[in-house]
């Protein structure tokens, strides 16, 4: 079950979507279908770029949808302590918008400023699995 999303760091539909897939598209032209409409991902990569956008939001009940039930937490942890500045994909692997596609990657790099001042990137290589037609988070490893 997702934490409580935090309403209070939601921009409106019309500002820029976090994600950056296209530098000055709008949440409501980009992520915002996906993160607050329920709209499935079609690629892996788009779902990360979701999913980045939704810690970015504070949106729980977001990041708990799309995890696989297989790994995903009883619950989704505490998303406060952090922001998140960036997102850059480094490479993304399978998963492409065929259906036959099960499995797909992508790595990335986030960059964050914690709230004691901290700054930091995040580098990720994620992998995602397709299940009923509708694409999953599984997990990711940490890359130095």
């Amino acid at each position: 079950m997702p934490a409580a999303s935090d309403p209070s760091v939601r921009p409106g539909p019309d500002a820029e979507c976090p994600c950056a897939w296209v530098p000055g598209r709008s949440l409501r032209e980009c992520c915002g279908p996906l993160v607050l409409d329920g709209v499935l991902a079609p690629t892996p990569e788009a779902l990360m770029r979701s999913r980045y956008t939704a810690f970015v939001l504070r949106d729980a009940d977001h990041l708990w949808r799309t995890w696989h039930p297989r790994t995903r937490p009883a619950q989704v942890g505490d998303l406060d302590g952090v922001t998140w500045l960036a997102l850059r994909v480094l490479d993304t692997g399978d998963g492409g918008m065929n259906e036959a596609d099960t499995r797909g990657t992508v790595t990335f790099e986030a960059s964050y400023l914690a709230d004691d001042g901290r700054r930091g990137v995040l580098r990720e290589h994620s992998r995602f699995e397709r299940r009923a037609g509708r694409w999953f988070y599984v997990d990711g490893d940490e890359l130095d």
